[in-house]
C-alpha cells in the first residue's frame, strides 16, 4: 500500500512563498493523477490542485489560480506544490492524495476520488 509524505510547510508572512513536497513510497504512484487539498479549522476539506499522471495537465481551484503551481517528478516519485503570494486565508493543513484510477485522463476535484492520503503539512500565513 502506497504511503505519501508531505513536507515543506511552515510559517510565512503574507506575500511569501513555500514549496510543498509529497514523497511516495511506491514507484507505481507515477501511474496515477495526484491532487493537493487543504483543510483549515472550521471548514471542510478543499480542493487545491491536481496533476495528471504524466504531468501534462493541471487543474487549480479558483482561489489559488495564478499563485500556486503543481508539478511532479516521476523519476523521484515526488509531487510538488509551489505556493506564491500567500495570503492569510491560505492557512491550512495541506494534503497530497493519489487518485483511485490509474492513468486517468481526467482530473477531479472530488476527495472521494482519491484513496491514498498523506498526513499533511501545516502552512501558516501570518504577520
Amino acid at each position: 500500500q502506497v504511503q505519501l509524505f508531505e513536507s515543506g510547510g511552515g510559517l510565512v508572512h503574507p506575500g511569501g512563498s513555500l514549496r510543498l513536497s509529497c514523497a511516495a513510497s511506491e514507484r507505481t504512484t507515477s501511474h496515477y493523477a495526484m491532487g493537493w487539498f487543504r483543510h483549515a479549522p472550521g471548514t471542510s476539506r478543499e480542493f487545491v490542485s491536481a496533476i495528471t499522471w504524466s504531468g501534462g495537465r493541471t487543474l487549480y481551484a479558483d482561489a489559488v489560480k495564478g499563485r500556486f503551481t503543481t508539478t511532479r517528478d516521476n523519476s523521484q516519485n515526488m509531487v510538488f506544490l509551489q505556493t506564491n503570494s500567500l495570503k492569510p486565508e491560505d492557512t491550512a493543513v495541506y494534503y497530497c492524495a493519489q487518485e483511485k484510477a490509474p492513468k486517468s485522463v481526467y482530473l477531479t476535484t472530488i476527495p472521494s476520488s482519491y484513496d491514498h492520503w498523506g498526513q499533511g503539512t501545516l502552512v501558516t500565513v501570518s504577520t
